[in-house]
This record gives structure tokens, sequence and C-alpha cells, in this order.
């Protein structure tokens, strides 16, 4: 994947991943853990930091530091992807093994954004 078409693509989740926090808040509140308080604003604000920082990937001033935005967001919502895998293992939930996967992923996810926090090298051809 050419490093301009990965950076879109990025933009591209991230925004809709935050649009869908709105869409389906109920589902997101669910994941997360019951010790955390206010659970529906915290749907939104991470919705809204999902859009805000994937449209701070645009502009080249503003890449490197919404790239660590993007990691530090993925890093705080950490917690949500364990409760949602120990909620399906409570519900003995046939799905439990994509839950399960979900979590190195967001390793994955972590390093994606990496990418985006160091100046890209111009090849001389």
């Amino acid at each position: 994947m050419g490093w301009k078409v990965g950076l879109y693509l990025q933009i591209i989740f991230y925004c809709l991943a935050g649009v869908n926090h709105f869409w389906h808040a109920s589902n997101y509140q669910q994941i997360l853990p019951p010790w955390l308080p206010l659970q529906y604003p915290v749907v939104y604000f991470t919705g809204i930091c999902e859009i805000f920082f994937g449209l701070l990937l645009i502009p080249k001033g503003t890449r490197k530091a919404a790239a660590w935005l993007i990691t530090l967001l993925l890093i705080g919502i950490f917690p949500a992807n364990i409760q949602m895998m120990l909620n399906s293992l409570h519900q003995h939930s046939s799905g439990t093994w994509l839950t399960v996967a979900r979590l190195p992923i967001q390793g994955i996810l972590i390093w994606w954004a990496y990418l985006y926090t160091k100046k890209r090298k111009v090849r001389l051809s």
C-alpha cells in the first residue's frame, strides 16, 4: 500500500468510525468498562476525536500531531476492546474469537498511525 493511499484510507477510516459513534452510540456504550462514568458523553467525545484527528491528518502541518493524537486515543480506548472481549466471553458468544483478534489489531492500528509521525523520505529517481 502506498504512503498516500494509506494516509487517505486512514483519514476515511477515522472519520467514518467517528460518525459511527453517533449512529450506533448504544453499541459503543455497551463495550465501555462499567466503572467508567458518563458513558454516553465518552462515546460522543471519542467519536468527535476520531473525526477531528482524522481530519487533522489532511494538512501536512498537523499530520504528525494528528498521528500522535490517534495513537494516544487508540491506547486510551483499549480498555473498551478488553471489555468487549470480556462481555463476549461472559455471554459465551460464537463471535468471541473476533473480540480476541481485535486486541492485536489495535497494535496494528497504532503502528499505522505511527507511520505518519515521521517525515516522509523523498526518493529521487
